[in-house]
């Protein structure tokens, strides 16, 4: 068996995955992490997108994260999303009606900041799952 990094992917609505993996990448803030086993350590912020997960032997699994924090230790990481869901569980009409929202909202309160960058954030989470739920339909074909 190949050298695995166990991964735990979990948000408020209770855990996603638990497994070994041979490959994770996750969307941080500052770009995409690729993530194999005996990783440096790294706590940072992840942003809205795509978490794929390669397992020897599987078809890689994908899961859509919200933003949140990722934990990396040397054999385990840790996924803690704002928000998440498994990729079949992505309704991209939902996404669509949650962009069109986003941007009526960015629109209508330019002068309300906080209500502003609510609005920005879903924005960029309903775009996220729109970009994954197209790079699935484009794999299936």
């Amino acid at each position: 068996m190949a050298n695995t990094i166990h991964l735990d992917i979990v948000s408020a609505e209770g855990q996603l995955f638990a497994g070994d993996a041979t490959m994770i990448f996750v969307p941080a803030s500052e770009g995409e992490i690729g993530i194999a086993p005996r990783h440096a350590p790294l706590l940072t912020t992840l942003k809205a997108g795509e978490v794929r997960v390669q397992i020897e032997g599987q078809p890689e699994q994908s899961f859509f994260v919200g933003g949140g924090a990722l934990e990396i230790q040397p054999n385990n990481v840790t996924v803690l999303a704002d928000t998440a869901a498994r990729s079949a569980d992505l309704d991209e009409v939902a996404a669509q009606k949650a962009k069109a929202n986003a941007e009526a909202a960015v629109r209508d309160r330019p002068t309300d900041d906080r209500e502003r960058a609510e609005a920005l954030a879903e924005l960029a989470r309903a775009v996220a799952q729109l970009r994954m739920i197209e790079r699935l339909r484009k794999l299936s074909r």
